[in-house]
């Protein structure tokens, strides 16, 4: 089995049966559209692919990068952990914690903001187009998040960031 699809695997069994905030979809749909967009550039690497499947798994499914190392290699989770938000709640208010993620992911390699670039337009797209209420109310807290971490994403994927742009410079309040 490549690199690839056991990263796969590994991310559908990790995340089970978690849903996406703010709809009843498996989360696992999130991970389709990340790797699905790193599917459109031509300067991706299997490695690239390895770390877009398991880009949440840190975050969200209480699997330690060294389990990430073990199975998957460095250079794998040194992607996934430019990838991984490093605040935490101690950290202060949502405002403190999303500039100290921010500041994570300007170190981040032109690789690791490519496949953030993806994660944000996944988020963003799903945000901006859902009808929760809650997520209505979040829209315009979270659009302005994207769009500052925009500012370090720079060194990612030309298309993706373009694209990442138009989506949250063309957010409009419901």
């Amino acid at each position: 089995m490549n690199l690839v699809e056991k990263a796969k695997i590994f991310a559908f069994k990790a995340h089970g049966e978690q849903k996406r905030k703010y709809s009843d979809e498996p989360y696992t749909n999130h991970l389709l559209e990340v790797v699905g967009l790193l599917t459109l550039l031509t300067e991706t690497t299997e490695t690239m692919f390895a770390a877009a499947w398991l880009h949440d798994t840190v975050e969200d499914c209480n699997i330690s990068l060294a389990e990430i190392i073990l199975n998957f290699g460095t250079e794998v989770a040194a992607l996934v952990g430019s990838l991984t938000d490093v605040s935490t709640l101690e950290d202060g208010d949502r405002k403190t914690r999303k500039e100290l993620d921010r500041q994570h992911s300007a170190l981040g390699s032109p690789n690791a903001k490519t496949i953030k670039l993806a994660d944000l337009i996944s988020n963003s797209y799903n945000i901006i187009n859902s009808k929760h209420p809650d997520a209505i109310a979040f829209a315009k807290i979270y659009i302005t998040e994207k769009k500052a971490l925009l500012e370090v994403l720079q060194e990612g994927n030309q298309y993706l960031y373009n694209l990442a742009k138009v989506i949250v410079e063309s957010y409009k309040e419901q």
